[in-house]
């Protein structure tokens, strides 16, 4: 993980600054990539639990999160039943979740074809078309935040932060945190 540590951030809370975090580790694979979870974990509890990562995790806030990539996500053309097969263990704080996405002004959504990959094909084509990754955060305590990176636009400084950017997403990951 890349940790930023500037005035500015550590006026954010815990969850903002460990989704900064997992969203420029994230942004420094570049673009066109399959979708990314984290498990998100009170660091104090992963240091008490795994005290051999302390010089890994280094002056990192013990009562900040940690967000752990899973690897091996298996792929899918469905979002949405990944997600409603993932539980996660009561160690696990929160998650997150990195996703690509195309945006088009509503009126290119007008007269696409009824195949789903046809319509892919026309939105993806479209001239004005904006390709975004979204990072949602979510904490079991109800916690959320979104972050949303432009491709055109693919630099730290320039990536909008908001609470409901993606409501449908962070009440799906929200889900999975339910006991």
């Amino acid at each position: 993980m890349v940790a930023v540590s500037s005035p500015v951030q550590h006026a954010l809370s815990p969850l903002a600054r460990s989704a900064i975090d997992a969203e420029r580790h994230v942004g420094a694979a570049g673009w066109d990539q399959a979708p990314r979870l984290f498990a998100l974990v009170r660091t104090a509890g992963l240091l008490e639990r795994e005290p051999q990562l302390a010089a890994e995790l280094g002056s990192s806030d013990p009562d900040g999160f940690t967000a752990i990539e899973q690897e091996g996500m298996p792929h899918t053309s469905s979002l949405e039943s990944l997600l409603g097969r993932l539980a996660w263990p009561p160690e696990v704080d929160g998650v997150a979740l990195a996703v690509e996405r195309i945006v088009v002004p509503p009126d290119a959504e007008q007269d696409l074809p009824a195949d789903p990959d046809q319509a892919t094909e026309v939105l993806a084509a479209h001239p004005a078309r904006k390709d975004v990754r979204l990072l949602v955060a979510v904490l079991r305590e109800g916690e959320s935040i979104c972050l949303l990176r432009q491709r055109d636009h693919d630099n730290d400084d320039d990536v909008a932060v908001g609470k409901d950017l993606a409501p449908g997403l962070v009440h799906a990951l929200a889900v999975t945190l339910q006991d």
